[in-house]
């Protein structure tokens, strides 16, 4: 797969009027023109979703999703041994009431034996270029096979107007299009378009407001793939009501994570990746206060939600577990961590990296910039390499 910040069918995908059928035909794209011939079959068994539904191919590489009400992006989850030629996911009409949207893949030599860049907090915008830059000598220098994002990608879409918001996405999938490293994202509560609107003066009727930015310029918010015999799952960790945000996953996207679970086998590991940690270390140097623009907490309708780490993480662990789940990845924090949780069936791994766009000083303590490097054997992570970034 090659970056999949690649043009794409752009079509609006904003206003559900109809209830959409989407079908199509994952297939084998032999000689990678991205366009189905006669001779190119169809691949089985690879899921294909909404966001809220997850159906399988058929022996074919048929497909078909009925009554789509969800977001506006389809997307496959790559599966094992195959790249995309163009891209993971399409927009679609949502007005429209039959829609097809043919999915192409690649076979690919992969192995289980397989190196991986854990990143975050790029931040980026005309001023952090020269950090950008630097992250891109380190990717070149390791050669992974891929590269994880994990949220708060561009400086502030959470403050600014439209233009300005739009145009540091612009800014991002630019440069992320001259590294040749597939690279996967997930958002961050950076990406949150317009949402303290007395800052930004964005209306909530904006076809773009929240959310709605990342999946029209980057695709689905949260989604999955396969590589090396592990089960990939980007996670969307913030919720927003009103102006600002909190750390949780919503109803919807746990529902998913149950049906996508489910389209894998139960021995599958499952790694996350997601912006608000699952657990985070620094909130004891920061401390509980739901008041002031420092707070680490969020009354929501009632109900104290934590910002800065997933409030219903426990909720969304035990779902998790239903797979071996060695791996939990996160951000946010601008500090690389490391946290083991031992339960009765499995030890699970909870890290974050630090970030991209500079260190940062908590106190007393210096957090240096840097990503961290994984080298995965026949499934098993190790502990990771961190790469300081100066």
């Amino acid at each position: 797969m090659k970056s999949f910040f690649l043009s794409l069918i752009l079509v609006s995908f904003f206003s559900p009027l109809f209830a959409t059928s989407v079908s199509g035909i994952v297939f084998n794209d032999v000689n990678g023109n991205g366009i189905r011939e006669k001779s190119e079959t169809g691949i089985k068994g690879v899921a294909v979703s909404d966001q809220i539904n997850v159906v399988l191919t058929d022996a074919n590489g048929f497909y078909t999703l009925t009554n789509t009400k969800g977001f506006g992006v389809i997307f496959v989850s790559v599966p094992q041994g195959y790249k995309t030629v163009r891209s993971f996911f399409q927009k679609i009409d949502l007005r429209t009431s039959i829609v097809m949207a043919d999915f192409a893949l690649t076979k690919s030599s992969m192995g289980k034996k397989f190196i991986f860049i854990h990143a975050s907090d790029t931040h980026i915008s005309p001023q952090s270029l020269d950090r950008i830059k630097k992250f891109q000598i380190v990717i070149d220098s390791i050669h992974p096979d891929f590269v994880l994002i994990t949220g708060d990608l561009v400086k502030d879409a959470l403050r600014v107007p439209e233009k300005e918001a739009s145009s540091l996405y612009e800014l991002f999938k630019t440069e992320m299009n001259r590294v040749p490293t597939p690279i996967w994202t997930a958002p961050g509560n950076h990406e949150l378009f317009g949402i303290e609107r007395n800052l930004s003066g964005v209306s909530k009727e904006n076809p773009l407001y929240g959310r709605k930015m990342y999946r029209h310029y980057l695709g689905p918010d949260y989604y999955s793939f396969n590589y090396g015999g592990i089960h990939f799952m980007a996670l969307n960790s913030l919720e927003y009501d009103d102006m600002y945000y909190y750390g949780s996953i919503d109803s919807l996207q746990r529902e998913w994570i149950k049906k996508d679970l489910a389209a894998i086998p139960a021995s599958m590991p499952v790694v996350t990746f997601q912006h608000v940690p699952f657990i985070s270390g620094t909130l004891s140097l920061e401390g509980y206060t739901a008041n002031g623009p420092g707070r680490t907490l969020e009354n929501e309708k009632g109900t104290l939600q934590f910002r800065h780490v997933v409030s219903n993480a426990h909720e969304v662990i035990t779902i998790l577990q239903s797979h071996p789940f060695p791996l939990a990845l996160g951000g946010h924090h601008h500090s690389r961590q490391r946290y083991y949780l031992e339960t009765e069936g499995q030890q699970i791994r909870f890290e974050q990296s630090a970030a991209v766009v500079g260190p940062i000083s908590e106190g007393a303590f210096k957090m240096p910039s840097g990503v961290v490097v994984y080298r995965v054997e026949d499934g098993v992570i190790d502990e990771g390499e961190f790469v300081i970034i100066k």
